[in-house]
Formats: structure tokens, sequence, C-alpha cells
């Protein structure tokens, strides 16, 4: 991808997420995106096929930048570790603007099932690359695991992020491991 074309497709991003903090997705249109982008309306649909389609790759594109950023310099084998929560906890609060507009959205239940998705995901694979403790049934383990992460980041952001990083990281880390008592599979030595 050409560096006018990176450019152009960033632009209409921007300018789609500013006009998400100033109204609710329903009322954007293709030719408001455009003029905020300030590019021909032809150039929107260059890159994308219509808003819902706009919407998905910003939420696609902040979801891997999250998961990309979270894991860096981190073992996988070690996963999901304080580490790894705390860089999560750090990175959205470098990005709270485009996590607070998606989860205040009237429809922010498109990207709180998307996050709920990544987590779900990256933590079955990761509970796959481990030996989860027979008693433990797999599919309710990463159900809990994904609800309070996805609810206890939603829950931060929603509410202006009250505690830093440092301290909703220990907190988590302490209500995780009183959860899961005397199983290893999420404390795993990664303190």
């Amino acid at each position: 991808m050409t560096k006018r074309i990176q450019k152009s497709k960033k632009a209409i991003m921007d300018a789609f997420m500013r006009l998400m903090s100033a109204k609710e997705f329903e009322s954007i249109t293709i030719n408001q995106i455009a003029l905020e982008a300030n590019v021909h309306r032809g150039t929107v649909y260059l890159h994308f096929d219509d808003k819902y389609d706009l919407r998905e790759q910003c939420i696609t594109a902040q979801m891997n930048q999250l998961l990309q950023h979270c894991m860096s310099g981190d073992d996988l084998a070690r996963l999901p570790s304080k580490t790894a929560l705390l860089q999560s906890f750090e990175y959205l609060e470098q990005h709270a603007s485009f996590y607070s507009i998606m989860l205040k959205s009237k429809r922010s239940t498109v990207f709180r099932n998307q996050m709920e998705t990544m987590f779900g995901e990256n933590l079955s694979e990761h509970l796959d690359s481990i030996h989860l403790d027979k008693q433990m049934n797999r599919d309710i383990t990463v159900q809990f695991l994904t609800s309070a992460t996805v609810g206890i980041l939603e829950w931060w952001i929603i509410r202006s992020m009250p505690y830093p990083p440092p301290v909703m990281v220990e907190q988590f880390w302490n209500l995780l491991n009183r959860g899961v008592e005397g199983h290893e599979y999420y404390s795993m030595g990664s303190r």
C-alpha cells in the first residue's frame, strides 16, 4: 500500500472517530465522513464498502494493535501475566478516546463482542499451550476469564479510568488468583 493510500485511509478512519465522538453511528453518513476527512466520497468507497465496514476495520485495527502491544516482549508461554495486563491497561489509557467512544456508543455491543472474541480466542490458545487442571472445564474457564477481563476493562474505561493502571492490574490479578486459588492455570509464576 502506497503512502498516499495509507494517508487517505487513516484520514478517513480518524474522521470517522471524530464523528463518532460527536454523534451516534446511525446518524453518520458517508458524505459527512468524506467531508470531515477532506476527501471525495468515492475515496471513502475505495477503501471501505460502507460505514459498517469502516467501523469494523477501525475496531479490528485497534484490537490488533492492543494485542500486539500487550504481547510485545512477553513470552507467549507465560501469558497471561501481570506484565501483559499492565501493558494492556497502559495501552488502553494511551488510546482512551477510541475505547471510550466505542464503549459509550449506543451500539457498543458490536465493539464489546469483538473484544470478548479477541480475548477469548487468545485465552483459548494460551490454555491449549499449558496443562489446564483436569478439574477445570476449559470452556467455562475461558468464558469466566474473558467476561472478567472485558468487564473490568469496560468499567474502567467508561468511568474515565478512576485508578491508574498499576492499581487496576494489582487488584485484578489478586481477584483472578483468589477466584482460581489452588489451580495453576492462570498464575504461572510470572508475577
